[in-house]
């Protein structure tokens, strides 16, 4: 009879032993090409910024650590895979137009305009970002990597039939229905300051990709989703798992509700491929001004992450203070190739001049304070693991029908 054992309770890896020894059996897939660069800078707010993570990464030499691959764009039907018809044929008609301005009334239906406004080539754009994901989940589906890389991705806003909040296609989505063509069931997990509700609301209904978005929660931030009585609905009830957070939030409070929950996750879901979403705007100096995290506190969640041993994807996101946004990516690319590097910024860096006064890799945590109190984070951790023993109750059920 098969042991109840879960996944992620595999061996942990041990990153200072690897790190010391520069050497890491794990093999990473860096998606990378210039014209990922060049699309992803279309996006608004974050004009340059890929580029700006890449030119760091390559100068701590990370690159030959990694397996370098171009991205492929993204066929109609991966498109169609998550998008409607009519929101894909309505980036195709406008692709083809040179007057952008015909299309400012019909554009509101399909959330163009304002956050998402119309570009110029937005096909040939939605093509790339979201082929890059998709190329990222195929090495992990053909075993040609145990972890893949797009900071160009994480676009996780983005709506069936609309564009949102700066994403105007749903990358995330794309690439996890990839995964799905070989792993059961998938782990996704979301960083980011903003609730991730494009993804959770596309995997609502399943119970095949629970959802993890920890966020910052409260009366008129947007989007107004993801509150804790969020779980799911139907068949995926209780496989939607939200951590509202407060002003302020520090990097020992969120490691803390972090490590609770994801361990109840990997002991009642048992994921066999995770996905996350390493949205950088909740690191201290960001525009939004709201929480007050360090990239080591990520790279602490990401660690855990990595010491579960499953296949990986990690995608990018918001972050719009672009130096800070590369400090953290460049770091966690660090530890998910195993190399450690050094606090000061390379002297051979092209953007070396971004990085002033300081020319360190390190952020700082702000002044403000954390409004999670200890009590209140404990008392979130717990309320969320009472709900995910549902899950678990279900595999029991399911474990009894079977014999």
């Amino acid at each position: 009879m098969r042991a109840n054992m879960s996944p992620c309770d595999g061996k942990s890896t041990d990153m200072t032993d690897l790190k010391e020894g520069n050497i890491c059996s794990r093999k990473v897939v860096y998606i990378c090409d210039q014209r990922l660069f060049k699309e992803c800078d279309k996006i608004p707010n974050v004009c340059g910024r890929a580029s700006l993570v890449h030119n760091l990464i390559k100068s701590y030499n990370l690159l030959p650590h990694m397996q370098i691959t171009p991205s492929k764009p993204a066929s109609e039907d991966h498109l169609t895979s998550f998008h409607s018809r009519n929101y894909i044929e309505f980036l195709q008609e406008v692709d083809k137009c040179n007057d952008l301005e015909k299309y400012e009334d019909d554009q509101l239906e399909y959330g163009l305009g304002y956050d998402c406004p119309l570009i110029e080539g937005i096909y040939g754009f939605v093509e790339t970002i979201a082929g890059a994901s998709i190329t990222a989940a195929q090495a992990l589906v053909d075993g040609l990597a145990t972890a893949a890389i797009n900071w160009c991705g994480g676009w996780h806003h983005a709506q069936r039939d609309e564009a949102e909040g700066f994403c105007y296609i749903n990358d995330i989505v794309l690439a996890i229905h990839k995964l799905r063509e070989k792993f059961n069931r998938i782990l996704y997990i979301d960083f980011d300051l903003h609730h991730g509700n494009g993804v959770e609301n596309a995997f609502a209904f399943t119970r095949n990709v629970l959802t993890l978005s920890l966020h910052k929660y409260e009366p008129g931030f947007y989007p107004g989703s993801g509150s804790l009585q969020d779980v799911g609905s139907g068949r995926g009830k209780f496989y939607t798992v939200n951590v509202p957070l407060k002003e302020g939030i520090r990097d020992e409070n969120y490691c803390v509700v972090f490590n609770c929950v994801t361990s109840k996750i990997c002991s009642t879901f048992r994921p066999n491929a995770v996905v996350v979403q390493c949205g950088a705007d909740g690191i201290n100096g960001d525009p939004a001004c709201a929480f007050n995290l360090t990239p080591h506190g990520i790279g602490q969640c990401v660690e855990k992450i990595l010491s579960w041993n499953l296949p990986t994807l990690f995608l990018g996101g918001g972050g719009y203070h672009l130096p800070n946004t590369a400090r953290c990516w460049t770091y966690l690319t660090s530890i998910i190739t195993g190399f450690q590097i050094d606090s000061s910024i390379p002297d051979t860096n092209l953007d070396f001049m971004h990085y002033s006064p300081d020319f360190e890799l390190d952020v700082a945590p702000g002044n403000r304070s954390d409004l999670n109190s200890s009590a209140e984070v404990k008392q979130l951790g717990e309320t969320i693991c009472k709900n995910l023993d549902n899950i678990a109750e279900e595999n029991k059920e399911n474990n009894q029908h079977e014999f």
